[in-house]
């Protein structure tokens, strides 16, 4: 079995989405609409081929804490991100009421 590859994440502003990064190709993204103190986080993306690697899970983690340390909340009506929220709740303080 072969060791899995770094999953670099970061916001790109320019495209209101936070992405993925492996071996410098987008490998799945998060689109947000921007507000004045919180992100909406509107849909989850990963490209085929990293399916079932844990892309996705690492994109969602590094997005809420870039957020965290951006001192911001997020709205997230993405299904996935949702359900991630819910299985590690230490991001739940994130999510605005």
């Amino acid at each position: 079995m072969s060791e899995p590859r770094p999953v670099e994440v970061a916001d790109n502003p320019g495209k209101n989405r936070y992405e993925a990064r492996v071996d410098g190709e987008v490998a799945g993204y998060v689109v947000y609409r921007a507000r004045e103190d919180r992100l909406v986080l509107l849909h989850t993306e990963v490209g085929e081929e990293f399916e079932g690697h844990g892309v996705g899970g690492k994109l969602v983690a590094g997005t809420l804490e870039d957020i965290r340390e951006r001192g911001l909340r997020v709205t997230v009506l993405c299904p996935f991100a949702a359900a991630y929220i819910e299985r590690h709740p230490e991001y739940s303080d994130l999510v605005a009421a």
